[in-house]
């Protein structure tokens, strides 16, 4: 019976772990925490600079993810033309050693042509 408690607990940590992957995994996100992490805060488009090749959907819905996971904050200045800047939550700065890590990995070990 003791066995059955932990193979569920490995099953649910497994199941989290892949979820939280799937989510933080994608190009998109590494990329946006990466500009994020070189920056105090970023407006949208200066984000969209910093990261070649991102549309402004696709921005806006990884913006609006990584918003709802926690990992950074957006903040609306109450002016015309609207303002928005976005930073990196404590939670999303914990997450930035582990992106600046995949990064640096990238840097050191792929040719690009």
């Amino acid at each position: 019976m003791e066995t059955m408690k932990i193979t569920d607990t490995n099953s649910r940590s497994q199941l989290l772990a892949r979820e939280v992957i799937d989510r933080i995994a994608d190009k998109w996100t590494l990329l946006v925490i990466d500009a994020l992490g070189k920056n105090e805060k970023l407006r949208f488009t200066q984000l969209r600079k910093h990261i070649n090749g991102i549309s402004q959907k696709m921005l806006t819905q990884t913006l609006r993810q990584l918003e709802r996971d926690g990992l950074i904050s957006r903040h609306v200045y109450p002016v015309v033309p609207p303002k928005v800047e976005y930073k990196l939550t404590e939670l999303g700065g914990s997450l930035l050693v582990t992106v600046k890590a995949i990064c640096g990995w990238v840097d050191q070990n792929l040719q690009i042509p």
